[in-house]
This record gives structure tokens, sequence and C-alpha cells, in this order.
């Protein structure tokens, strides 16, 4: 597998600790958003990227002012995998609204995107991350689930790996 490139946005650490340890488990190169590393995108043909959801359904900060960085960056050919966190009892409307944000921006340009989760598992009334009855991505709740984030995470790993380049 060739080597990966995390980005990802947090504001309370919940996002931050998550990318560290998918950085740990996969060997991973990691980077904040908010240093605005849209130059680092281009030595990797993996790409993660994890956000937080604010509020209604707003994506991170961090992300808010990187996002059109990074749309100016060529993902053609590049292999994608989100990751988002969200808070479904207190938001259930717009859960992990965040995720869906950026997938909704980099969906058409040119990149192929993995990692996708199914909804069975997850309490939930609505999500702008929900794409044909699917996840586009893995969906954290370190609020109220915290206590499934592990299996989560290592079952998603493992499918995301094999569809690593």
């Amino acid at each position: 597998m060739k080597k990966t490139g995390i980005f990802y946005g947090s504001s309370n650490g919940n996002t931050e600790n998550i990318a560290k340890t998918i950085a740990k488990k996969l060997n991973a190169d990691l980077y904040d958003v908010a240093g605005k590393p849209v130059n680092e995108i281009q030595q990797y043909q993996n790409l993660i990227l994890g956000t937080s959801t604010w509020g209604s359904g707003d994506l991170q900060d961090d992300w808010d002012s990187f996002l059109p960085q990074l749309l100016k960056a060529d993902l053609t050919g590049k292999t994608i995998a989100l990751f988002g966190l969200g808070d479904s009892e207190s938001y259930p409307d717009s859960f992990v609204d965040g995720m869906g944000i950026i997938f909704e921006a980099i969906k058409d340009k040119g990149c192929k995107i993995i990692g996708q989760v199914d909804t069975k598992e997850y309490s939930f009334d609505s999500s702008r991350a929900v794409c044909y009855g699917k996840f586009t991505g893995l969906p954290l709740d370190e609020d109220n689930e915290n206590n499934l984030t592990a299996i989560r995470l290592s079952n998603w790993l493992k499918e995301i790996e094999q569809n690593f380049d």
C-alpha cells in the first residue's frame, strides 16, 4: 500500500484523536487542516479526510476555510476515504453532515471515494452524508456511542486498506 495522508480538522480534540489512531494503525502521515497543508496533498495517492459537524449541520471551522483550497488541488486518480464525527442524539437531523459537505465537494473531482458504511447500525433522522442508503464514510459518535468506536474503526480500516493502492 502506498503512503497515506490523513487531513483532519478538530475543534475539541475528538476528531484529532481518531485521526491519530488511524495514522498509527496505517503508518500514515497526519495533517491538521488548520495549518492549510494543501500543498502536501499531491504527494499522496491515498487520502483520509476527517471532520466533525457543529451545530445544526455546520462544517468544522478549519475545514470551512480549507475546503476551498482543497478544491483547487488535483484529486484526479486519488483514492479517498472519509470519516466524520457527530452527535446523533442532540442533532439527529444533521448527523455527520460535515462529512457529507466534504463528499459533495470532492465527488466530481476525478477521485475514487471508498469506505462507505451502512446506515443500519446508527440511530439518526437525517444526514447529508447519506448517499444511496449508505454513509459516504465512517460516522462516529463520541458523545453517545464511544463504546462502539473501536469496533467500527477497526472494521472500516480493514475495508479501506483493501481498497487503497
